[in-house]
């Protein structure tokens, strides 16, 4: 293998978060290993994210208006080829949309463009990694996995839930049923799926945000994050670029100024 292929190889492995996998003995170590719970108190572990929380009503306007070409939307395995059997191949008439509005200091404008507020929201939010939206569409669940580091925490505000069958999110053994303007904050890297036996959309807004480990292990941890910002981002926002939205009349007349 030649340095070009050998380059490219630890690109896209470094784009998979495959080096932090070697993490997480250490990382396991602070978060109670195999023991460690499944969601988390935003209150006392990540408080800013309230702030979020507050600035619901103008994300779900935003959302709403986004939601009308959701047929221009990327599927996740569209940006990021590791979630094809979740967003491709399984309930493959179903899709797994996402509207991707930061990626590791990348920024697809574009996107931001159209969502102003929701961007001023997220911009509160210290050691931030990913913002996007993610909607499925009526049914579309998300089989059993795992997120392969203990790096952040994910955290979910529902935006659009559906009231008959609301899809829900199992994290381990433990359950969380979505609720519009609600939020949770829980362990990525555990065993998870999404149950889904919907007749409509569900949206929520999701965030993932350095886990907040004692010193020095978090300086360690944004060190680690540069993988992130240097070979994942770019190419995921590369990739959001593609796929780009009409601005409303609506929305031109609301830009920040």
């Amino acid at each position: 293998m030649g340095l070009r292929q050998w380059t490219l190889k630890v690109r896209r492995n470094a784009g998979l978060y495959n080096f932090s996998r070697i993490c997480n003995p250490v990382y396991g170590i602070f978060t109670g290993g195999k023991k460690r719970p499944a969601f988390y108190d935003i209150d006392s572990t990540i408080p800013t994210l309230r702030q979020v929380d507050a600035a619901y009503p103008v994300i779900r306007a935003e959302l709403d208006r986004i939601l009308l070409q959701q047929d221009a939307m990327p599927r996740y395995h569209e940006l990021d080829t590791d979630l094809i059997y979740s967003s491709g191949r399984y309930h493959r008439s179903s899709r797994w949309n996402v509207f991707m509005l930061y990626c590791y200091d990348s920024l697809p404008e574009a996107n931001r463009e159209l969502c102003p507020r929701t961007c001023e929201a997220i911009a509160k939010i210290p050691h931030l990694n990913q913002a996007f939206f993610s909607i499925l569409d009526p049914g579309k669940s998300i089989p059993a996995h795992t997120g392969p580091t203990q790096a952040y925490l994910r955290y979910h505000l529902g935006l659009v839930v559906p009231e008959n069958n609301a899809p829900s999110i199992r994290i381990r053994d433990e359950f969380y049923t979505w609720k519009e303007g609600e939020s949770v904050l829980f362990d990525d890297s555990l065993d998870h799926e999404v149950i889904n036996k919907s007749d409509g959309i569900r949206a929520v807004l999701i965030l993932d945000v350095m886990r907040p480990f004692p010193e020095p292990i978090f300086t360690a941890n944004r060190i680690f994050r540069h993988l992130g910002v240097w070979f994942y981002g770019p190419r995921l926002v590369r990739k959001a670029n593609a796929f780009r939205l009409q601005n409303s009349p609506a929305q031109q007349s609301e830009k920040l100024p």
